[in-house]
C-alpha cells in the first residue's frame, strides 16, 4: 500500500492533512516512477540485492515500533500502544484484530504528544461525528459501544514541556460534549516564565493557562456543564506499574510516580520525588514515542538513537545508500518537517551523482529484482493495482456517505486484483 503514515497514521477526522496524497499520486503516475507494493525489504529482497541492482538506494521506512514502557503489568489485557490503537481505527492490516474493550469509564493515555491527543479525541468524539470519515466500519462499531467518560493524558514533565501543538489542543478544548479538567495549581508562576520561551510554545502555554485559570464565559460555561465526558492533563507523573484487577486478569489502574523538574529549558529532566499516586482506569494507552527497526544486517544501525547513522542522509560507510525521514532523524516532527528532510537527502544524492561518487557502469535495475521476486513467489502490486483497490474502497464508502471504506485484509486485496 502506498502513502504510509498519511493513510495509517493521520486521524480520520483530519481529512485536510491527507491532501498530500494528491501530490504523491502525481509523482507515482509519472513514467519515471514505479511503485512495487506487497514486497517486504529484508524478507522478500535484501538491501545488498537492491544495491547491486541500482546505482543508489534510499531507505525511508520510518519508525514502526512503539517505545515500550518497560514497567510491570504492561502485558495485561487493557494495555495497548497508541500506535496499535491508531493502526486499528485507521485500518492498518496488522492491527485489525485489536478489539479494544471500551466498557470502562476511565482511560489513561501516557504521553503528551499529538498522537496522545488524537487517541483521546477519537475516544471522546461522539461516534456520529466520525460516521462520515474514513475510519473503519469495525472501529466505528466498537466506538458506538464506547463507555469511556474520562480520559487522563499523563506526562512526566510540566505544562512547558508538552509535545502537542496548538491546533490539536484547541480541537480538544472545543470538542463537543466534553469539558477540560486542568488543575490551576499546575500553572502557578508560569505567567512570568512564558516570557522567554519561543513564540509557538508561548501561544500554546497561554492557551493552556487561560483554559486552566480563567472563568469561562456564559455560553462556554453552559456547554461545559452539559458535557457528559471529560479529559484532563496530569503533569509531573511517571508510570511505575499497571495495576491488575483483583483476579489479576486485566488492567484496573496505574501507579504513577510523582516527579519534579531539574535543569532548565529543553534539557529539563523529570526526577521522582518518592511519592506515588494510584489512578483507577480500565484502559491504558502508551504514547511515549516511536522507534525504527534495523531492516537488514548489512545496514548500520544505532539501537540507542533508533536511527541509521548518516551525514546529511548519506549512510555512514556505505556509498550509494541513503536514508530520509524518521529513520534518518528519529521520530519527531510532522509531515512538512519530514518532507523538507527528504528533499535534503534527494539533494545529497544528486550532488553525489554530479560528483561521480555513485557506482559507475550500467545496473540492471528492476529486471534483476523482478527475477528474484518471482523465484521467491512474491507477487508485487503496481500503482495501477492500487488505483483499482482505491476505486473499490471509494465505491464501498459511497453507500454510507464515507470518503472510502478501507480494505483491511491483505488476502482480500490480492483476491480483488486477481493475484
Amino acid at each position: 500500500m502506498p502513502f504510509g503514515l498519511v493513510r495509517f497514521g493521520v486521524a480520520p477526522d483530519h481529512p485536510e492533512v491527507k491532501n498530500v496524497i494528491n501530490t504523491f499520486t502525481q509523482t507515482a503516475q509519472s513514467d519515471r516512477c514505479a511503485f512495487r507494493g506487497n514486497v517486504e525489504v529484508g524478507r522478500d529482497v535484501t538491501v545488498p540485492e537492491l544495491r547491486e541492482a541500482y546505482h543508489a538506494v534510499v531507505l525511508s521506512y520510518g519508525a514502526e515500533d512503539h517505545q515500550a514502557l518497560e514497567i510491570p503489568g504492561e502485558e495485561l489485557p487493557g494495555v495497548f500502544s497508541a500506535r496499535a490503537f491508531v493502526g486499528w481505527y485507521n485500518g492498518l492490516p496488522e492491527n485489525r484484530e485489536l478489539a479494544p474493550d471500551l466498557s470502562c469509564d476511565t482511560a489513561v493515555i501516557l504521553g503528551q504528544g499529538n498522537v496522545a491527543l488524537d487517541v483521546a479525541r477519537i475516544l471522546l468524539t461522539p461516534p456520529e461525528h466520525l460516521e462520515k470519515t474514513d475510519i473503519t466500519e469495525a472501529a466505528l462499531g466498537v466506538l458506538r459501544q464506547n463507555r469511556v467518560k474520562t480520559v487522563w493524558i499523563v506526562g512526566r514533565r510540566g505544562p512547558l514541556q508538552v509535545a502537542f501543538t496548538i491546533k490539536e489542543l484547541r480541537e480538544m478544548i472545543q470538542l463537543p460534549g466534553t469539558r477540560p479538567i486542568l488543575d490551576p495549581a499546575d500553572f502557578l508562576g508560569l505567567q512570568d516564565r512564558i516570557k522567554e520561551v519561543p513564540r509557538p510554545r508561548k501561544r500554546l502555554t497561554e492557551l493552556l493557562l487561560r483554559t486552566a485559570t480563567e472563568q469561562p464565559g456564559m455560553e462556554e460555561a453552559a456547554r461545559q456543564t452539559s458535557a457528559s465526558r471529560a479529559w484532563g492533563l496530569r503533569f509531573f507523573r511517571s508510570p511505575q506499574q499497571v495495576l491488575p484487577s483483583p483476579e489479576g486478569r486485566r488492567a484496573a489502574g496505574i501507579r504513577l510516580a510523582v516527579t519534579r523538574l531539574e535543569g532548565v529549558g529543553e534539557a529539563t529532566q523529570a526526577v521522582p520525588t518518592g511519592d506515588v499516586e494510584d489512578l483507577p482506569c480500565g484502559l491504558v494507552l502508551s504514547s511515549v514515542g516511536y522507534k525504527s527497526r534495523p531492516i537488514d544486517p548489512s545496514v548500520p544501525f544505532d539501537p540507542k538513537l533508533g536511527v541509521i547513522p548518516n551525514t546529511e542522509g548519506r549512510v555512514v560507510d556505505v556509498p550509494g545508500l541513503y536514508c530520509s525521514g524518521w529513520v534518518k532523524r528519529g521520530p519527531t516532527g510532522v509531515i512538512a518537517t519530514t518532507m523538507t528532510d527528504s528533499f535534503l537527502t534527494g539533494q545529497s544524492l544528486l550532488q553525489d551523482l554530479k560528483a561521480g561518487l555513485l557506482p559507475s557502469g550500467p545496473r540492471p535495475g528492476y529486471t534483476a529484482i523482478q527475477a528474484l521476486l518471482s523465484l521467491r513467489g512474491v507477487r508485487p502490486v503496481s500503482f495501477s493495482d492500487w488505483e483499482k483497490l482505491d476505486a473499490e474502497e471509494v465505491a464501498r464508502g459511497r453507500g454510507t456517505g464515507k470518503p472510502r471504506e478501507k480494505l483491511v485484509d491483505p488476502q482480500e486485496m490480492l483476491q480483488l486484483l486477481g493475484h
